[in-house]
């Protein structure tokens, strides 16, 4: 039951930290915009739609390089906020390099831009951050026996039975 438990919590998570990556994506790549003070108001909905479209692209890219990382900090109880920075600043990395194409006979990247490769990578510490402070504090926790309930106290000297 606590496994059941663990999975929705952990699902949770996820959701939570693939929308804060989704918020760093979509601000940090429109920055540029957001500086021009020519500009003037910028419409509501079209930023909502905007981190709508970042929130389902982050999560749907990085659902199976996070799956993994959650699969070994659960299986190894690694509790630790810097393992969990350091796995998301991974995943992240592999979500921008899964878009880029790679050359099979020069062994490279073709067509990195470093800024974007910075950015994602900054996002996915935030994800593995805001990961940890839902679900990542607690990892491997569903596994611990539950504690033993207390004896309730004893009766009155001078009572009787129950009957």
């Amino acid at each position: 039951m606590a496994l059941i438990g663990r999975l929705f919590v952990v699902l949770f998570a996820f959701l939570f930290a693939c929308l804060a990556a989704g918020v760093i994506v979509v601000g940090a790549v429109l920055y540029p915009e957001f500086s021009d003070l020519g500009a003037g108001p910028i419409d509501q909905g079209a930023i909502n739609v905007v981190l709508g479209f970042g929130f389902i692209f982050i999560s749907g890219f990085a659902l199976l390089p996070a799956l993994i990382v959650v699969l070994i900090t659960e299986a190894f109880y690694v509790r630790s906020v810097l393992a969990y920075a350091v796995g998301g600043a991974i995943v992240g990395c592999a979500c921008y390099l899964g878009l880029v194409p790679f050359d099979p006979e020069t062994m490279r990247f073709d067509g990195i831009i470093r800024r974007h490769l910075e950015i994602m990578t900054g996002a996915g510490i935030v994800a593995g951050l805001v990961y940890w402070m839902i679900a990542g504090r607690t990892a491997g926790a569903w596994r611990e026996p539950p504690k033993p309930s207390r004896p309730p106290p004893p009766l009155p000297a001078h009572s009787r039975p129950h009957r």
